[in-house]
């Protein structure tokens, strides 16, 4: 018979999964002592390694404050799908991360959290002619086991070019 895990415990296990990359795994329980603001802007400053899918999606430029967090992406030829835009889980993904980093954002020190889930409207195409993306992520509402984060993403003339909203589980760490 399998083990099932829970949710919480799935989580807390991460790095024996090899979900994190070993850069990562050295400095996670520095991290885990800071706030949540705290721990992105220490991957925002460089002082720690950033999520893989960042990298992996030439996600750059973030920033922000408590409960507003922003990316940028250049899109490029890679991030194509075959009919000749940026594939949709491309866009998801700025968004989810814009959103979820927002609610991040909020975490005090033992908190975390993951998404429940991600609803996206596509509103226009967007193509390498879009210019560098901007996605700019907020939380709606923040109560003790829940949020709302949403997140619209824009194109270089300011455009709206999709909207998300985010519900998130916020738990403390074991």
């Amino acid at each position: 018979m399998a083990l099932t895990l829970g949710l919480v415990d799935r989580l807390s296990k991460v790095g024996e999964a090899g979900c994190v990359t070993e850069t990562q795994m050295p400095d996670i329980a520095a991290l885990a002592e800071l706030d949540g603001f705290a721990q992105l802007e220490a991957i925002f400053m460089g002082g720690h390694p950033g999520a893989p899918i960042a990298e992996t999606l030439g996600l750059d430029a973030f920033g922000g404050e408590p409960g507003a967090i922003h990316v940028e992406l250049e899109p490029q030829l890679k991030h194509y799908n075959p009919i000749g835009s940026v594939h949709g889980g491309v866009i998801s993904t700025l968004l989810d991360t814009a959103a979820a980093c927002s609610v991040h954002s909020t975490l005090a020190p033992g908190e975390r959290y993951t998404s429940l889930d991600l609803s996206v409207k596509f509103l226009r195409p967007v193509t390498i002619a879009s210019g560098r993306l901007r996605c700019e992520g907020s939380v709606v509402q923040r109560g003790r086991r829940t949020a709302l984060a949403q997140a619209q993403l824009y194109d270089a003339d300011r455009r709206l070019v999709a909207h998300a909203t985010s519900t998130c589980m916020i738990f403390q760490a074991e």
